[in-house]
């Protein structure tokens, strides 16, 4: 059990020179703060739909909300980013993050959904304007807004984590929890068919043609997996690139932690080892 834990990236002890709650770039209090806004923000507009959605006797628009994928990732952004923003002003007060007292199974589910975080958006934007939009404009305001919040800042979100934390790369193995869960998405979008009588994406109707369904379901397939190679490189890049740079370098930021400390390919070692 503790192999397959490692191959999720769930070292023990874990994350001993907190990648998740430190950035190469900003102070913790900072990066924390930032965090809480994304997440503030995020919620939002989620409450703002449903409130718009109410007071415009749309409520069923409501009703079917959670069965869109978009929706889904944007609840994990919000939730992601306040979980994160804790951990992170956790970091900032006392040394230790939250994340690093939680159980091992909690820990993984940390590391999966923050792979989720910096390649679902990317998966959302790219179907939602290169697939499902069309024009005209919205001529609503509110629609606007939150199509933009939803399919547009959504992407902001992932670079922000991409670009100025100090995590490592994903691991490989989270690349198949990433295609399970867009199975089970598959799976639920056809059971909403069922219970309710709509298709989310009017891709996914079998009266276009079966041929024309699985080439979209392929091609989003392919597509995440595109998404994930870039996402681990640029991610390889970014510590390659700022290892020397900032307070929280391996030489100035490396935690010792029970005896074991970070060396600067990620690893975790004995600090009675030498450190590459």
């Amino acid at each position: 059990m503790s192999r397959f834990y490692n191959l999720l990236g769930v070292d023990s002890p874990f994350d001993p020179s907190h990648r998740y709650t430190t950035s190469w770039l900003l102070p913790p209090l900072v990066l924390a703060i930032i965090r809480a806004l994304f997440s503030l923000y995020a919620f939002v507009t989620i409450f703002t739909i449903f409130g718009y959605d109410d007071s415009h006797q749309l409520s069923y628009k409501a009703r079917q909300w959670f069965s869109y994928f978009t929706n889904l990732t944007y609840c994990g952004l919000a939730f992601y980013f306040l979980f994160s923003a804790l951990h992170t002003f956790s970091y900032a007060r006392t040394g230790k993050a939250w994340l690093q007292l939680w159980p091992r199974p909690l820990q993984a589910a940390h590391a999966i959904f923050y792979t989720t975080i910096v390649t679902f958006p990317f998966l959302v934007t790219i179907v939602y304007w290169g697939v499902l939009y069309k024009n005209p404009w919205f001529s609503i305001k509110e629609e606007a807004w939150t199509n933009i919040s939803q399919h547009a800042l959504n992407t902001l979100y992932a670079v922000f984590e991409i670009f100025l934390t100090r995590t490592n790369p994903p691991p490989p193995l989270h690349l198949v929890f990433l295609i399970i869960l867009l199975a089970l998405y598959l799976a639920l979008a056809y059971l909403c068919h069922a219970i309710q009588g709509f298709y989310v994406y009017g891709f996914l109707d079998p009266s276009t043609g079966k041929g024309h369904v699985a080439g979209y379901c392929i091609g989003i397939l392919i597509a995440a997996c595109v998404i994930f190679g870039i996402v681990w490189f640029v991610i390889w890049l970014r510590n390659k690139a700022t290892k020397n740079l900032g307070k929280f370098s391996h030489e100035q930021g490396s935690n010792r932690n029970n005896g074991y400390v970070e060396d600067g390919e990620g690893e975790v070692v004995e600090t009675t080892q030498q450190v590459k």
